[in-house]
C-alpha cells in the first residue's frame, strides 16, 4: 500500500458515516447524476462500482435499472456504510487495482469522482479489461480542468491530504484504455467534469 492509498483510507475514513452532507459528497454529486444518465446496462446484468465509496451511484442506479451490484473501495468505513445501506448488493475492500473477481464477470464498470485518486492506472485498466465480459462497458466521470490548470495543479496534487494522485485530460484517459484493448466511444465535457465511455472489444 502506497502513501496515496494510506492517505485515503483515512481521510474517507472520517466521513464514512456522514459523506453525502461533506463537501466532498456534495462536489460528487454531480458525477453521480451524470452517470446514471449515461450507463446503459442489460437486465439483470451485473455492475461494477470501483471506488464507490458509501454506495450512493449504485442506488441512484437502482432506480431505474434492474441489474445485480457490486462495489470496492478502499475505505473499509465506506464499505461498512454501503453494507449496511444496501443490503441486496455486495460490497468488498479492495484496492482499483486487485479487483477481487472472476474473468468476464461484469457487464458494467463505473468509475465516479475517483481515477484521479488511482495509484497505478494501467494496472486498474488491466484489471478493469480483465474483469469485464467481451463488449462490456467502462464509465469513467472524472474531474477535468484546462490544460493549463492541470500544469499549475498536477506538481502539488499528490501531496493532497485525501490521497489524490494526478490530474488526466481526456485524451489521457482514452488512450490509456486504448493500449489495453479498450474502444473509447465518446469523451463528454461538461464544466469540470469529464465522462469517458469505452467498450472492451479485444
Amino acid at each position: 500500500m502506497n502513501k496515496h492509498e494510506r492517505r485515503a483510507i483515512e481521510s474517507y475514513g472520517k466521513i464514512a458515516g456522514t459523506y453525502d452532507d461533506s463537501f466532498e459528497g456534495r462536489f460528487t454529486l454531480p458525477f453521480n447524476q451524470k452517470l446514471t444518465e449515461v450507463v446503459k446496462l442489460p437486465d439483470n446484468g451485473r455492475l461494477l462500482d470501483v471506488a464507490c465509496g458509501n454506495g450512493r451511484l449504485l442506488k441512484m442506479l437502482q432506480h431505474k435499472n434492474t441489474f445485480d451490484g457490486y462495489g470496492t473501495d478502499i475505505s473499509h468505513d465506506m464499505i461498512k456504510v454501503a453494507s449496511r445501506d444496501i443490503p441486496d448488493m455486495t460490497f468488498m475492500t479492495a484496492s482499483c487495482d486487485r479487483l477481487p473477481f472472476d474473468n468476464s464477470f461484469f457487464d458494467v464498470i463505473t468509475v465516479c469522482a475517483a481515477f484521479h485518486h488511482f495509484p497505478d492506472i494501467d494496472a486498474f485498466a488491466k484489471e478493469a479489461k480483465r474483469v469485464l465480459k467481451p463488449n462490456g462497458s467502462l464509465y469513467i466521470a472524472d474531474v477535468y480542468y484546462s490544460p493549463l490548470l492541470r500544469i499549475l495543479i498536477n506538481p502539488f496534487i499528490r501531496f493532497h491530504p485525501s490521497g489524490d494522485v494526478r490530474l488526466y485530460s481526456p485524451k489521457e484517459i482514452k488512450n490509456l484504455l486504448q493500449k489495453f484493448g479498450f474502444k473509447c466511444d465518446e469523451a463528454l465535457i461538461e464544466n469540470n467534469m469529464q465522462t469517458i465511455i469505452a467498450h472492451n472489444i479485444s
